[in-house]
């Protein structure tokens, strides 16, 4: 789907941004998220606009799009700064979701170097923590992001899946999450000074940009690293491990992308959802895309929609359980049907439209077990180290 060159009537661009979006007469796309594509065609500097077929409506620019531009706009990539998706293997003996489940760690508690000093998810840290940000390190965060133990299902592009080493029946850990509070601070501090306007000083702000990107890297392997221990596993290092909101400097100009992941010859996780298939895949994305590819199924509810809809149509505990067998660890009741798997396009649709413009190939499918949102309410993990739980085991 094209959309014409949106110039803005009382600031015409000299040369206009051109606005392409990669869906297929059988997609569904919200008006308003191509309304917000064709705002920020209208920028000063801004030169292609590329909506991926996961593309929905965002706080003041679109998600599931990638922006070049002549002009750097902290406001494009937005407060989650590193945001990204990585996948671990991880060697279960047996896996049985039910109980490992109960397994999983408080992944809201961060990691502090002074309390947690022993805590052997440290052996990823490799050098310093960037930015010496400490605040919520090694947590999930809220919304969209997740700690999943999955399967490999079916194996799509054999050859690929071999380099990757990974075979059917495979378990892996998929996480979800980003630089948590730094990139918020990041962007707070430069909307303070002016608004959704462009970068002042646009090397300081990559600089500690780039700082947040790392520590979001940093934060997923942290996750998986704890997870993967409480799960009786040795931590590993990610087969995949792509960010979704950042800003990259190239061809001289400034590529902005906000819910897209790179598609220049990277290994993507196009996450769908917990009560869906998540797909593998190798991408080679054109620069018409922006060098970029979808990074999820993408919302087709608001958060208030879902929470609406979902209260009249579904109970808790229906909600726990997926269609897939699988299990949602989540201790938030109102997150539970704010993230259900109604609320989100059909991951198929997103593959197929990927493959149908040439940008990625099917490498593999992920199948969820496990899915940890937040800490189960009345749940206490296994080797959980608090003081009370030491208490009532000697009684």
């Amino acid at each position: 789907m094209s959309v014409q060159p949106f110039r803005h009537e009382s600031q015409p661009a000299p040369t206009p941004a051109t606005v392409t979006v990669f869906t297929s007469p059988t997609s569904w796309v919200e008006s308003n998220a191509v309304d917000q594509c064709r705002q920020v065609a209208a920028l000063d500097g801004m030169v292609h606009v590329a909506g991926m077929p996961d593309l929905h409506p965002g706080k003041g620019a679109p998600i599931g799009a990638a922006m070049t531009s002549t002009v750097l706009y902290p406001h494009l990539v937005g407060s989650d700064i590193g945001c990204g998706i990585a996948v671990f293997p991880i060697a279960l003996k047996r896996v049985v979701p039910e109980r490992l489940a109960v397994r999983f760690p408080d992944l809201d508690r961060p990691l502090d170097p002074d309390r947690d000093a022993d805590d052997p998810a440290w052996s990823v840290l490799d050098g310093d923590v960037p930015a010496g940000h400490l605040d919520g390190l090694g947590t999930v965060g809220r919304g969209n992001h997740f700690v999943e133990l999955a399967h490999i299902g079916e194996i799509l592009d054999p050859g690929h899946a071999a380099r990757l080493r990974l075979t059917a029946g495979d378990t892996v850990l998929v996480v979800h999450s980003g630089s948590r509070g730094l990139g918020e601070l990041i962007l707070r501090e430069h909307t303070e000074l002016r608004g959704a306007g462009p970068a002042g000083n646009p090397a300081a702000y990559l600089a500690r940009h780039d700082a947040a990107v790392r520590w979001g890297s940093l934060n997923r392997r942290l996750l998986a690293a704890r997870a993967a221990i409480a799960l009786g596993a040795e931590p590993t290092a990610p087969i995949v491990d792509q960010c979704h909101n950042l800003v990259e400097v190239r061809d001289g100009r400034y590529l902005h992308r906000k819910g897209a992941a790179p598609g220049d010859g990277r290994d993507v996780l196009v996450a769908g959802t917990r009560g869906t298939p998540s797909y593998l895949v190798a991408a080679h994305a054109s620069v018409q895309a922006n060098h970029s590819v979808a990074h999820g199924a993408g919302r087709k509810m608001s958060r208030a929609d879902a929470l609406r809809r979902g209260r009249a149509k579904h109970t808790v505990k229906e909600l726990r359980r997926t269609p897939l067998g699988s299990l949602v660890v989540c201790g938030d009741r109102q997150l539970l049907f704010e993230e259900a798997p109604t609320a989100y396009k059909r991951i198929e649709q997103v593959i197929g439209d990927l493959v149908g413009h040439g940008l990625a190939t099917p490498v593999a499918t992920t199948i969820p077990l496990v899915t940890y949102k937040t800490p189960d309410v009345g749940v206490t993990p296994r080797g959980d180290p608090r003081p009370e739980h030491r208490r009532r085991r000697r009684r």
